[in-house]
C-alpha cells in the first residue's frame, strides 16, 4: 500500500531507528577490522528484540554491502520491520528512469518486493527537485514504494519537495538530516520548525556525532582511520558537554553519554538513527528510549553546545 496525504505520517509511531552506515563501509568505518558480519547480525537481532524496527540504509553503504547484509537479516527476522533505503542521484543519472533502475536494484539486494521508505540521499544538481519527485511518485504508483522522503535537503529544498510530491497526491514524509549536539544547523536555519510545521518527520543521522559524542574518545585516543584524522582537534574542546552528559546520565540511572546524546534528539522531536556494528552498541541504543531528560537538562546541554562550537 501507499500512503495518501491524509493519512497521517507513517513515521511518528517510530521513536529510535537504527543506521547501517557502517555495514559493509570499509572507507569510513574500517568494516573487517575489528567488527564484521556475525557482528552485525547480532546488532540486528538485539536491535529488532529491543523494539528497534526501523533500519535505514542507502544503495552506496558499503557499495551496496549494507543493503546486502539487511536483505540477508530481514529473511529470518522474527517480526516485521521497516525498510528505509535510499537512491544516489549521481550526476550521470539524468532522468526519471534511473530512479526506477536504481529501486530496482536495491529492492534485488534487500530481498524484498517494495521498500517503506525510499528517500533521495542528496540534492544535487543537475536533476531539477521536481523530476525525482516525480520519480517517487511514479515509483509509489507502481507499489514499488510505500512512502517518499528526502534526506541532507535545506529549507527551501524541502518546501519545493513538499510541493512537487502534493501535487501528484503523494506526501513528503521524512527529511533525513545530520543532526546531534555539536551539528545543531536544521534548529539554527528552521529546517526543523518547516518539517514540524509540515509534518516531515526528521529522521536525525549521526545523532552521536560518529562517535564523539560517546564519551569513550579522547585526544590521546582518538577514532580510528578517517574519523580520527578529522575529529582529533575537536575531542578537548568538547570536554565540558562531554562532562555534562556524563553527569546527567548519572542522575538518570547510570544512563551513558550515548544515551543522554541520543535522548537530547528525542526531547528535540527528531527520530535519530545511530549506528550499531555490534550487539553492545545496538543494546546501547535501545537504554535511550523509555525515558526523558528534564527541560533544564536540554537548556544545560543546548547551552554547553553552543559554548562548545562556537568556540
Amino acid at each position: 500500500m501507499t500512503f495518501s496525504a491524509n493519512g497521517g505520517n507513517p513515521l511518528r509511531k517510530f521513536e529510535l531507528g537504527l543506521g547501517t552506515w557502517q555495514w559493509g563501509d570499509q572507507f569510513m568505518w574500517n568494516y573487517g577490522r575489528g567488527y564484521g558480519a556475525a557482528d552485525l547480525r547480532a546488532a540486528f537481532d538485539v536491535s529488532q528484540a529491543a523494539g528497534l524496527t526501523l533500519f535505514d540504509t542507502a544503495e552506496v553503504y558499503g557499495l551496496g554491502r549494507s543493503e546486502r547484509y539487511l536483505g540477508q537479516f530481514l529473511r529470518a527476522a522474527p517480526a516485521p520491520v521497516f525498510v528505509a533505503t535510499k537512491f544516489f542521484p549521481f550526476p550521470w543519472r539524468l532522468g526519471r528512469g534511473a530512479l526506477a533502475r536504481a529501486l530496482r536494484g536495491s529492492l534485488a539486494r534487500l530481498d524484498v518486493p517494495a521498500v517503506d521508505l525510499y528517500q533521495i540521499h542528496w540534492p544535487f544538481p543537475p536533476v531539477a527537485i521536481e523530476t525525482w519527485m516525480d520519480a517517487l511518485a511514479d515509483a509509489a504508483a507502481a507499489g514499488l514504494i510505500r512512502a517518499a522522503g528526502v534526506s541532507n535537503y535545506d529549507p527551501a529544498q524541502t518546501r519545493r519537495a513538499y510541493t512537487a510530491l502534493k501535487q501528484r497526491g503523494l506526501p513528503l514524509v521524512s527529511n533525513q538530516v545530520p543532526f546531534n549536539l555539536l551539528d545543531r544547523r536544521i534548529e539554527q536555519s528552521g529546517l526543523l520548525a518547516l518539517c514540524q510545521e509540515l509534518d516531515i518527520r526528521v529522521i536525525a543521522y549521526s545523532p552521536l556525532a560518529q562517535g564523539l559524542l560517546t564519551g569513550k574518545y579522547t585526544p590521546q585516543t582518538p577514532p580510528p582511520g578517517l574519523r580520527g584524522w578529522r575529529y582529533a582537534g575537536r575531542l578537548a574542546r568538547i570536554e565540558p558537554l562531554l562532562q555534562a552528559l556524563r553527569e546527567i546520565g548519572e542522575a538518570h540511572n547510570g544512563r551513558t553519554p550515548a544515551q543522554v546524546a541520543l535522548n537530547w534528539c528525542l526531547c528535540k522531536g527528531t527520530l535519530p538513527i545511530p549506528g550499531a556494528k555490534n550487539a553492545r552498541q545496538a543494546e546501547q541504543n535501545a537504554g535511550a528510549r523509555g525515558w526523558r531528560l528534564t527541560r533544564a537538562e536540554v537548556a544545560r546541554l543546548d547551552q554547553l553546545s553552543d559554548q562548545v562550537t562556537q568556540a
